[in-house]
């Protein structure tokens, strides 16, 4: 039996367990924290660092296949892996250019992807010499995540939030909506796309709020998008499962923003609404089997769950009961003991053919329910 281990324990970790459970794998995971979401889903759990060499190296050692849940993993050790024969899913040079968000832009502008305006800054000055780009939005190179490492910069007297250590300073565009596509690339060079979704974010806490998928876009961002979703992973050249955000602004046009090599918050509407979940298709990529149907059952909308605004401490969650009785309706609550401001504690998947049922739907969820502290 294959075994197959998970750097990172974490929610997106737990949910592939759970998919895992109907194929013949035997599942790893390594996390520091023995009180991780996905701790007690799996066969096999190593207590280490994702980012120690040693660490990441001596657990590769005991499986077959390796993904990672989260990019901010030791990429020499996995290199090291990869050179011994370890089949790496995303393999490291996907993995290095995607984990840095200056060289993932620069992978976009030398494969001729549409991005936008960008200048790679190394501290505070280097913002400051480019204000030919403001308004603009400043990112860390590594490390952001769910809406840290990333600033907005209007204009030179908010120059004070720019970031001293090396960023991306991006020229903001007008954007219509926010897209993201999911694709998957087999590791005989098969794919399959999801379709894209449409994502509504919190502009304060720069992230995700909801989602509807399919989106409502016209035919002709559509197929800009989905062409240039297959290009860019087709360009990595790697096995895996990528998560393709792109604007698109008044005039049609599309362009890159970002991309994850793992499954992602965009996609968890899958489980539900289509007939191969993301998590489904990740793990037959890992196993080597044929990739799975990506046709929606029913149009879906997803709404994050995050932790309310000035409440920390051991997580109550309010309105729970009543969401629990709306018709086609799934709760997925994350196992996170403790809620903090705009930490993601879980998201509900809506399930409807009438798009404004979703809408209506998802207002009062995100009226009902909260994650407040005890």
């Amino acid at each position: 039996m294959i075994k197959a281990g998970i750097l990172g324990g974490g929610q997106l970790g737990r949910m592939l367990l759970q998919a895992a459970a109907n194929y013949p794998v035997v599942m790893y995971v390594m996390e520091k924290d023995a009180d991780c979401p996905s701790a007690a889903y799996c066969n096999n759990f190593t207590i280490g660092d994702i980012t120690n060499y040693d660490d990441v190296y001596a657990f590769g050692k005991k499986v077959d296949v390796l993904t990672i849940e989260i990019e901010n993993v030791n990429v020499d050790a996995l290199e090291k892996l990869e050179a011994e024969g370890l089949l790496i899913i995303p393999n490291t040079n996907a993995l290095r250019t995607i984990k840095n968000k200056q060289l993932q832009k620069k992978f976009y502008k030398d494969n001729g992807l549409p991005t936008s305006e960008f200048i790679n800054t190394q501290n505070k000055e280097d913002a400051a010499n480019h204000k030919d780009l403001f308004p603009a939005v400043h990112k860390l190179a590594e490390g952001g995540y769910d809406g840290k490492g990333v600033v907005i910069i209007n204009n030179e007297s908010e120059l004070d939030n720019a970031f001293d250590a090396p960023a991306v300073l991006e020229k903001k565009i007008d954007i219509v909506k926010e897209l993201a596509i999911t694709v998957a690339f087999s590791t005989s060079g098969e794919t399959a796309i999801y379709s894209p979704v449409d994502m509504i974010f919190d502009n304060d806490l720069n992230l995700l709020s909801h989602q509807i998928s399919p989106a409502d876009i016209p035919e002709n961002v559509f197929w800009k998008a989905e062409a240039i979703a297959l290009q860019l992973v087709k360009k990595l050249a790697s096995p895996g499962l990528f998560a393709v955000e792109l604007f698109s602004d008044a005039d049609g046009h599309v362009w890159v923003n970002e991309t994850a090599p793992r499954v992602h918050n965009s996609g968890h509407h899958t489980i539900e609404a289509c007939y191969s979940s993301q998590f489904d298709m990740l793990l037959r990529i890992m196993l080597g089997y044929p990739l799975g149907n990506t046709a929606h059952r029913s149009p879906a909308a997803i709404v994050n769950i995050v932790g309310a605004k000035d409440f920390n401490g051991e997580a109550n969650y309010k309105g729970l009961e009543e969401v629990l009785a709306m018709d086609n309706v799934f709760v997925h609550i994350y196992g996170k003991a403790y809620t903090k401001p705009g930490r993601k504690m879980g998201h509900v998947t809506i399930v409807s053919n009438e798009k404004q049922e979703l809408i209506h739907k998802v207002n009062q969820i995100k009226n009902l329910l909260q994650v407040v502290s005890q």
